[in-house]
Order: C-alpha cells, then structure tokens, then sequence
C-alpha cells in the first residue's frame, strides 16, 4: 500500500510522575534520515530511539522532539566538578599573563563549560524514562503512520488517473499511427505523379515502398512495453509495502519508450500527444518522490 513520506505524530505517556512526550514530523527524501531532539537524561538512547524509528519506517528526513517533565526535582542532586573548575581557572591565569591581558575570570561563563557541572539526576530511574519514552514514542509513530497512509490513499488516486490518461493518449496514438503509412503511401505517389505525369507508376514498387515505410513508422514494440509498463506501475502501487524506488526506474523507463515513439512518428498529431504523455510522466515523478 502507497504511504506518503509526508505526516505528522505525536505522543504521550504519564506514569507516577512522570510525563514524557514524542512529536514526529517528516518530509520527502531519498533515505531515512532522522534528527533528534533529546533532553539530557535520554542521551545514552540515542542508537535505540533511531533503531525503534528504523523499524516503522524506511524513507524520508524524520524530525523527532522528546520532552520529559517531572514532579520531581530532577536537579537536586547537582554539583560542581571543583578540579575541573580550577583547572579552567588556572589556565584562564596563565593566558591573562603570558599575553599581559587583564580578561576576568566570568563565573557564567564557567558554568557553560563542559562537565563543569554534574549530575546523576534519572540515573536511578534509567530502564523507566526508556520504558515511558518508547511507550510515548511508539504511539507516535503510530500517528505518524496513520496520517502517512492517508496521504497515500490521495496519491494513489491521482497515480490511477494519471496512468488512465496515459493509456488513453497511447490508444490515440496507435490508431493515428495505423493510418500513417498508407497515408505516405498517397503523397508518394501523388509527388511521383507528378513527376512522371506520361508515364505508369509502378504499383508493385510502391507497394514495396510502402512496406518499407511501414516498418520505419512501426511503433507497436514501443507501445506494447508502455502499457505494460503502465499496469506494471499500478500493480507495484498495490503490491510493494515501499515502492519508491521502483517507480522511479519504471517512469525512467516510460520516458525512454516515449522518446522513441516520438522520434519514429512523423506527424504533428502524435508529437502534440508525445508532449502531453511526457508531462504526465513528469508529474508522476515530482508525485512518486512523495511516497515512501
């Protein structure tokens, strides 16, 4: 079933306290590529929460924002890291003098300094912040997943249509071109005429010519593998769980189909069509990037 790359999920759970929030969005791209917003105690997550994202989906950039509260005070056991402090201070020192700056030592600054302050806040309660966090994630997702294959459902319809008028434009074409050779027949042998106005044309030649002419113009190969290609697109929309890829070398090679039709058929009728189906085939590939 077709799912767009394209939707919105979010969840939440509650437990003794603790409340834990999940926000997905994601957008078209070409991998699974995920960006994560984590508050500090969920950093050692990181792999998991990209491992359970991988599960549910394959393609498209996923932004994901994690915000945990508590009723707790989660900062009551912060201190500061005193050798390192003085360290920073000492080496602060050292540059005001060896450079003859008179810089101050700026406490705020200090605070924002790495590990100077520490914190063992959630380390007792590790395996249940993951516990809530999957849970709210997971429903997330969920969301996220619902509001993706509704999206699909839309492009599914217009992928439908799409492929109905490619098939109605390629029948005009096949009965335009039926008619093609011995059309050319006629102006041949009007353009001879005139030529040799007292002398016979030679039936059996012309009919020679035609034949050839016919094979020249002869356009069912290409026609044949674009209606196959066009039940084949319909029958992978239906079938495949990601089916992105695929289209995008089926409608590669629909293109390459029509371009030889285009190139064969010398007549304005079937290039005006040519031009039309090579616009549907364009449209079908900005939708296709759309679709997981």
């Amino acid at each position: 079933m077709v799912a767009s790359m394209t939707g919105y999920g979010r969840g939440q759970f509650r437990s003794k306290g603790v409340e834990v929030s999940a926000e997905i969005r994601s957008v078209n791209n070409r991998y699974l590529d995920i960006v994560l917003k984590l508050p500090r105690v969920l950093n050692d997550y990181d792999q998991k929460i990209r491992e359970l994202i991988g599960r549910h989906l394959s393609r498209g950039r996923i932004s994901v924002t994690l915000t945990i509260t508590s009723r707790e005070n989660p900062y009551e056991t912060l201190s500061l890291n005193m050798p390192l402090v003085e360290t920073y201070v000492r080496l602060a020192r050292e540059i005001n003098k060896k450079f003859r700056l008179r810089t101050p030592v700026n406490v705020n600054q200090l605070i924002a300094l790495p590990d100077v302050i520490l914190s063992d806040a959630g380390a007792k309660n590790d395996d249940r912040t993951w516990q809530y966090t999957e849970k709210a994630l997971t429903e997330a997702l969920i969301g996220l997943a619902d509001m993706r294959r509704k999206e699909g459902e839309n492009l599914l319809r217009d992928f439908q249509n799409r492929i109905r008028t490619l098939d109605q434009r390629l029948e005009e074409i096949e009965t335009i071109a039926a008619a093609r050779p011995r059309a050319e027949l006629e102006k041949l042998r009007s353009r001879i005429s005139g030529l040799v106005q007292e002398q016979r044309v030679d039936e059996q030649r012309l009919e020679l010519e035609l034949a050839l002419l016919a094979d020249r113009l002869d356009i069912t190969e290409e026609c044949v593998r674009f209606h196959s290609h066009n039940k084949e697109f319909l029958a992978i929309l239906e079938r495949d769980e990601a089916p992105g890829r695929k289209l995008n070398f089926l409608l590669q090679e629909m293109h390459r189909e029509i371009n030889t039709i285009g190139s064969k058929a010398v007549s304005a009728e079937i290039s005006h069509r040519v031009v039309e189906i090579k616009e549907e085939i364009e449209k079908l590939r900005e939708q296709v990037q759309n679709i997981e």
